[in-house]
């Protein structure tokens, strides 16, 4: 189980072979890294499988290989394409996916032992990396805080308080399986890349970026920034998780959020003291060698207003209906969804 989906394992992995599985999208959302909020977004879920089956079956038609298999609808075992799933009437919320192995990651006197975690790995395992790539730096962007416009070429002595966009996409790697994502150099993302080769992983991400931009600019979506997470099999690496959802990247629409990042920022604006507890206790764990920051939080949050739900699960709505150019959620145009939520 993570926070917004559930894993089934059908099938597992062995050190020499894939398995099979399924994610079930659930409509949980998470923010700063808390695990599940307190409530759910209506048809959350059923929007980030829509938009993920459609990605992934982008990347194939492209060449790219995936661990994704189908989608399942209503409980049935038949594994079908996004399209010939909403040809039944529903949307899927069930997709079907080639699983690898995931080692545990020990954590012992303040530090992670990846030497470990691959010598139980063999040839045939999740890579514990995120790869984040970033057409554009928006507000809200963790690059503003890390690093200077200077660092990227731009022609800024400070980050101005509009969006910036970037001439070329920036390639980032963050650890995956920390408590805390840290953001890592080339050299220390190779040694925890394992065998995978993590100039592969970089030729991926940007692979993908590209073939997710230009579906989002049909849609009249400005792709911002996302990541990718990869499988490496005897020699091979894939493209694995979910790609290209309101989760995974930030989108926007006229100057306007579109994904996840409406929530983080209302978060941000009316329950501030929640947010700096999260921040004082990722601290504190760092200064502490506490794997738990959550432990450490003073805080919890609140739930959101109703009204505020239907905001959020509309524009989710909305959004993958402009992605993927279809009818697939009964929601209102784009344009009047991005409106509604202009003002959180």
């Amino acid at each position: 189980m993570t926070s917004v989906k559930e894993f089934r394992v059908d099938e597992p992995a062995t050190t020499t072979d894939l398995g099979r599985g399924a994610f079930v999208f659930t409509d949980d959302y998470s923010v700063f890294d808390w695990g599940k909020m307190p409530d759910q977004i209506p048809q959350k879920g059923a929007s980030l499988c829509a938009m993920g089956a459609f990605n992934f079956q982008l990347l194939e038609e492209n060449h790219i290989p995936t661990h994704y298999e189908g989608v399942r609808v209503d409980g049935s075992d038949e594994v079908l394409d996004l399209g010939e799933a909403l040809s039944t009437g529903d949307v899927p919320a069930e997709m079907v996916i080639s699983l690898t192995q995931v080692p545990d990651l020990p954590f012992e006197n303040g530090t992670y032992d990846y030497e470990s975690f691959h010598d139980d790995a063999g040839q045939n395992y999740l890579v514990p990396l995120e790869v984040v790539f970033r057409n554009r730096v928006p507000v809200g962007s963790s690059l503003r805080s890390r690093t200077k416009p200077s660092d990227h070429g731009l022609k800024y002595d400070e980050w101005p308080v509009e969006p910036v966009d970037l001439d070329e996409p920036i390639v980032e790697f963050s650890t995956k399986y920390e408590e805390q994502d840290r953001y890592l150099d080339r050299e220390e993302a190779d040694r925890i890349a394992g065998a995978a080769d993590v100039d592969q992983l970089a030729e991926l991400a940007l692979a993908v970026n590209h073939i997710v931009t230009d579906q989002a600019a049909e849609a009249d979506l400005v792709h911002e920034d996302g990541k990718i997470e990869c499988l490496y099999h005897e020699g091979q690496v894939r493209v694995a998780d979910v790609v290209g959802t309101f989760d995974e990247n930030r989108f926007s629409y006229d100057g306007q959020q579109v994904s996840k990042e409406v929530v983080r920022q209302y978060h941000k604006h009316t329950q501030p003291e929640w947010v700096d507890a999260v921040s004082d206790a990722k601290r504190r764990a760092n200064e502490e060698n506490v794997a738990d920051w959550k432990s450490l939080c003073e805080r919890s949050p609140e739930p959101l207003d109703d009204s505020v739900v239907a905001a959020v699960r509309d524009l989710y709505c909305a959004g993958t209906n402009a992605y993927v150019g279809g009818d697939v959620f009964d929601a209102p145009p784009l344009p009047e969804a991005v409106d509604a939520v202009r003002d959180f």
